[in-house]
């Protein structure tokens, strides 16, 4: 039986870490102690789109850990190196995949483990109601390919896909995972960054384009200038993004950049649309919307805990 360790189990790591217990030895990796006792002693209880009950063991301490044949990192691309660096030994002879949102966590997860490293997106969304029930919302395909710089075989890929579909979920391996990473970047970016500005959750003022002052017009012109700067790094997506934009809408679904904003906690923007406006940048290519947007979210940001000069108000 292959051991799988799922590092960050949030909504989207407690979906898979009790998906896959039902083919493998599954491992969650929690930072709370409380976290993993409560997993050891209850599992995960699904509900939702599939409903079961699930046994994965669970630790905060690498050292009760065995060697992995395959790790899942699902936690924020904000805490990549952080909650991975701790069990980067336990996969010698294994590969670890990034289910993470945008660009960037693979080079860091290459960088701790210097080991294979699969690059990953899944469209896969759940509420996480406590540390032992989550509700899964949305079974869509994980694509999975190999991360180049990391030399992972194809066959790696295939089997991480293949544990992933045996478990209940799906999944597609592919030879080069770059379109569909970008597909689900532009997607992304366009929605988190709107959310952290307005403040929104995912809702029809998305897709509205009927009036001048519509919120649809500027995720549209998002989405287009995502779509050219991949035309220009010579990425054909897999997928129309503003497709995937007027579907999510009808969700009310809160973008994960929400909640830190609401939360004032870091966001995820380095690594979307942040990561949009560098490729382009370094490309030589124009992405003006996604290079505003970046800058206005890290300025909001930097609002959080900048005291200033302080000014008495004129009476």
């Amino acid at each position: 039986m292959k051991r799988i360790c799922i590092i960050g189990v949030g909504s989207i790591g407690s979906l898979y870490a009790a998906h896959l217990a039902r083919v493998a030895e599954v491992w969650a990796f929690v930072r709370r102690p409380e976290h993993a006792r409560a997993i050891n002693e209850q599992g995960i209880r699904l509900t939702g789109t599939h409903e079961f009950h699930a046994r994965p063991r669970a630790s905060c301490q690498p050292t009760e850990m065995p060697q992995f044949d395959l790790g899942i990192v699902c936690c924020k691309a904000t805490q990549t190196e952080e909650a991975v660096r701790p069990v980067a030994h336990l996969f010698a002879q294994g590969a670890v995949l990034s289910l993470q949102n945008g660009l960037g966590s693979e080079e860091v997860i290459h960088a701790v483990t210097g080991g294979q490293v699969i690059r990953g997106t899944t469209f896969v969304s759940g509420t996480r109601h406590s540390d032992t029930h989550v509700q899964l919302e949305l079974d869509t395909e994980a694509w999975v390919g190999p991360y180049e710089p990391s030399g992972t075989p194809f066959s790696k890929v295939k089997e991480a896909a293949e544990l992933i579909v045996a478990g209940g979920l799906k999944a597609v391996a592919l030879e080069d995972a770059r379109p569909a990473q970008w597909t689900k970047l532009i997607f992304n970016a366009s929605v988190n960054s709107a959310a952290a500005l307005t403040e929104l959750v995912h809702s029809e003022h998305y897709a509205r384009e009927e009036k001048f002052d519509d919120l649809g017009h500027l995720l549209h012109d998002l989405i287009k200038e995502g779509q050219s700067v991949a035309a220009g790094l010579g990425i054909t997506l897999r997928d129309d993004p503003w497709e995937m934009n007027k579907i999510g809408a009808r969700t009310d679904h809160p973008p994960s950049m929400l909640y830190d904003i609401r939360n004032k906690l870091k966001t995820e923007v380095d690594y979307l649309g942040g990561a949009i406006a560098r490729e382009a940048h370094r490309a030589g290519l124009p992405a003006p919307l996604h290079t505003a947007l970046y800058r206005l979210i890290r300025g909001k940001e930097s609002s959080w805990t900048y005291a200033g000069k302080k000014h008495e108000v004129a009476r």
